[in-house]
């Protein structure tokens, strides 16, 4: 009877010992939307989004388990709990109801982007200066770009000056050949796409800024323990002020994030 026992008493010792040493992966999902996930023609998946979280999560002893999968699908799989981490989601009382959010402090602006030799036509202050400079400006369909955008948008004058297009590096080509003199877009991706198109001596950003956006990293409450993602937020804290954000940034886009 006592060897019974004996035997319950260690094989419960154990197998909480090896759940104990069970390593820690969290399932991040990732898609094709370079500079922040990308796969590279060896095969392997990176970015400003994957390797900060990888760097962050791997401080903690953790690693990162990659799953390729759309916005939508993400977005129910972190509710179910089928993902663990879900980078660049915007927070609202809804998702709050299922998500752990960490701090905000990873930010991504959309700006406008302009060709130099259009530069006499460049709005200064406002966007809503090319109403009167005649700067013809192109955005991508369906894409909200800011209030100032949106305000805009409702003025019949206004879209004489605006080319719509179904692409972003529609859109490059066309400022390239000087159809348009402007288009807005995301900081980060625009100075990647610009360095890879060899554009960057031709178009700058301008110092109109039509939103600033704060790409949230989303934890799934129903896999994440809260002080999970307290730890977290204290180690992204001591990576911004290593200047791991800014370095990681400039690897993809040459550049260090503005006021930085």
């Amino acid at each position: 009877m006592r060897c019974r026992i004996l035997a319950l008493v260690l094989t419960i010792f154990f197998t909480g010992a090896a759940g104990a040493q069970q390593p820690c992966a969290m399932k991040q999902r990732w898609s094709d939307d370079p500079p922040y996930s990308m796969k590279l023609a060896d095969g392997r998946v990176v970015g400003i989004y994957v390797d900060l979280l990888r760097e962050a999560l791997g401080r903690m002893g953790c690693s990162t388990v990659l799953v390729e999968m759309p916005w939508a699908r993400a977005v129910a799989e972190l509710q179910a709990g089928r993902l663990d981490v879900l980078p660049g989601m915007l927070r609202n009382a809804e998702r709050e109801s299922f998500a752990r959010f960490a701090p905000e402090r990873w930010h991504s602006r959309n700006l406008l982007f302009a060709h130099v030799d259009a530069k006499d036509r460049w709005p200064r202050e406002k966007l809503d200066e090319i109403r009167h400079s005649g700067f013809k400006l192109g955005a991508q369909i369906g894409v909200k770009y800011g209030p100032d955008f949106a305000a805009l948008d409702s003025d019949p004058g206004f879209h004489r000056l605006l080319e719509l297009g179904s692409s972003r590096m529609r859109l490059w080509q066309m400022l390239q050949k000087h159809r348009i003199d402007g288009l807005i877009a995301d900081e980060w991706t625009a100075r990647y796409e610009l360095a890879r198109l060899g554009m960057q001596d031709e178009v700058r950003a301008t110092g109109i800024v039509l939103s600033v956006e704060a790409a949230a990293i989303a934890f799934s409450k129903a896999s994440v323990k809260a002080d999970f993602v307290e730890r977290f937020n204290a180690v992204t804290e001591a990576m911004d002020r290593e200047g791991r954000y800014r370095a990681i940034v400039r690897k993809y886009t040459q550049e260090s994030p503005a006021g930085n």
